[in-house]
């Protein structure tokens, strides 16, 4: 079985990498299309200015949008008092940075420690 290619609403990573942030823009959702039609902000464009140069950078930029441009290279997402590392693969194009980095844990429940409970009250301690 041949390995599947991966399209993005038809088009191949290479077509989308070719393409202008504007062409882009239009194959995403409504939000992210706004936000990249109003135009990135200073330290967006610097953002992608140091991927491009050295293919790693850390931000606290969680509302920027992972375009095709980002794919295979690593950005180390700030996650409230860790900076989290995310490899962008092209499954994450159209995604915001936060919602990579996850912010909180999950939670895990311990079981009940001795004297927590009446039953424990009634057990011989060896």
């Amino acid at each position: 079985m041949a390995k599947k290619i991966f399209t993005y609403k038809g088009k191949t990573l290479e077509e989308l990498q070719a393409m202008s942030h504007e062409e882009v823009a239009q194959l995403l959702p409504s939000r992210q299309r706004r936000k990249m039609l109003r135009g990135f902000s200073e330290e967006e464009v610097k953002l992608l200015q140091k991927l491009n140069k050295k293919g790693t950078a850390k931000t606290h930029l969680r509302d920027m949008i992972v375009l095709p441009e980002m794919v295979s290279k690593t950005v180390k997402v700030h996650k409230g008092n860790s900076f989290e590392s995310v490899i962008i693969q092209p499954e994450m194009i159209g995604c915001y940075l936060g919602e990579l980095a996850l912010t909180r844990k999950k939670l895990k429940h311990g079981g009940a420690g001795v004297g927590a409970t009446r039953s424990s009250a009634h057990q011989s301690v060896r």
